[in-house]
């Protein structure tokens, strides 16, 4: 029996996780800034991201966060993929757009499974967050600043058209993102085994 005066200590309980095995079965998605020119004033790129091929699958720059232009990129992104109440996971952390009413009657609606990070856990959201990294430490990134909330989208534009179809990630077998989400990587991996064998034959 419990005794003395204190509570009764709980069990620790392991957290939900989910793994994907194929695209379009687990996104991430989180907010980041964007600098301008002025102190103070920053622009927000919404970012959606497969963990399976690392591709982005949706992205969008505003000058504000909140959940209402969340779920309006949510649906989008969730229509171009062709993903529509499919076994579908968004996981993302506990800001204020991720739990807002309007963005989680969108997760509802679609058909998606929450999922969040634990309190007072800064890793649980990590895909993403590497994806921030590669993102402001690319060589072309504007260190001053956006001028402008046009000039920011067209450099995301640029950035999310490099990554996903030029950048060979390593953590996928450098490949890019869109051949892993296409299932191109197969055969490009599959030649790439047989040039090594061949190698290895010859020396």
């Amino acid at each position: 029996n419990q005794r003395g005066r204190q509570r009764k200590r709980r069990g620790q309980f392991k957290p939900t996780s989910y793994s994907a095995t194929g695209p379009n079965q687990v996104f991430t998605w989180d907010i980041t800034y964007l600098p301008s020119p002025v102190k103070g004033l920053y622009y927000y790129l919404y970012l959606i991201e497969d963990i399976f091929s690392r591709k982005i699958v949706g992205w969008e720059v505003h000058q504000k966060e909140c959940g209402e232009l969340a779920a309006e990129l949510l649906q989008r992104t969730v229509h171009r993929e062709r993903c529509f109440k499919q076994a579908l996971v968004l996981h993302s952390d506990n800001g204020a757009p991720m739990k807002s009413l309007t963005m989680r009657a969108k997760v509802e609606e679609l058909g998606i499974t929450a999922s969040f990070s634990r309190p007072r856990v800064s890793d649980d959201n990590p895909f993403v967050e590497s994806l921030f990294r590669t993102l402001k430490y690319a060589p072309a990134w504007p260190i001053k600043g956006f001028s402008c909330l046009s000039d920011s989208r067209s450099w995301v534009q640029k950035f999310v058209h490099w990554y996903n179809t030029q950048h060979k990630h390593s953590a996928i077998n450098y490949v890019t993102p869109h051949q892993k989400h296409q299932g191109l990587d197969v055969e490009i991996l599959a030649q790439r085994q047989r040039v090594l064998e061949k190698k290895r034959r010859e020396n």
